[in-house]
């Protein structure tokens, strides 16, 4: 068996070549874009991360105003008629609140509401044990909260709805968080 070998000098081989400078440009932008995107979506993240601790500030809050209305007309601390806006005659402040202690009543969002006392959540500190001289404390400052009742319901004289709505700022963000309940005359 014969072999024939043609061309015998480099020839058959290929030329290997590098990227170019134009390949590599296209490269390095779609690598900045990825990293641009990975960028953002860590921001988005840590922001949802502090509007849901928000927004679970938010539901105790609101749970917390509804709760002080069951227990004022269970333990008859107030009448019937007084669960109401003060524009209807009743106890509860009209319009946006801040969220301060409940005063000598406690009941939120009233007349005796202690203005220098503002709502805070208070962890523990340093060392780790609540109660202490450490502990920290977060003003609510940031939350407003509105509590309207609505009477004689479904014409059911014996029937009010409650309606709590929070709303607070989370950086550049105003969000609302509301609360709707149903009370009876009866406990």
């Amino acid at each position: 068996m014969n072999v024939t070998v043609r061309g015998a000098g480099h020839s058959g081989l290929r030329r290997q070549r590098g990227f170019t400078l134009l390949e590599t440009m296209v490269a390095l932008s779609i690598l900045l874009g990825g990293l641009l995107s990975v960028a953002y979506l860590l921001g988005a993240s840590l922001n949802y991360m502090s509007i849901s601790q928000s927004e679970f500030i938010c539901q105790q809050k609101a749970a917390e105003a509804v709760e002080s209305i069951f227990t004022a007309r269970n333990t008859q601390l107030i009448s019937w008629s007084q669960i109401d806006n003060v524009s209807n005659g009743g106890i509860f402040n009209n319009g946006p609140q801040p969220l301060l202690d409940p005063g000598a009543d406690g009941i939120v969002d009233t007349a005796d509401d202690n203005a220098a006392l503002p709502d805070a959540i208070i962890g523990p500190g340093p060392d780790g044990v609540l109660g202490t001289a450490d502990d920290t404390q977060i003003i609510l400052s940031n939350f407003t909260r509105q509590i309207v009742i609505q009477d004689n319901l479904f014409n059911n004289p014996n029937l009010k709805q409650i309606t709590v709505t929070i709303v607070y700022k989370v950086g550049a963000y105003q969000r609302t968080y509301t609360l709707v309940s149903y009370i009876s005359a009866y406990s």
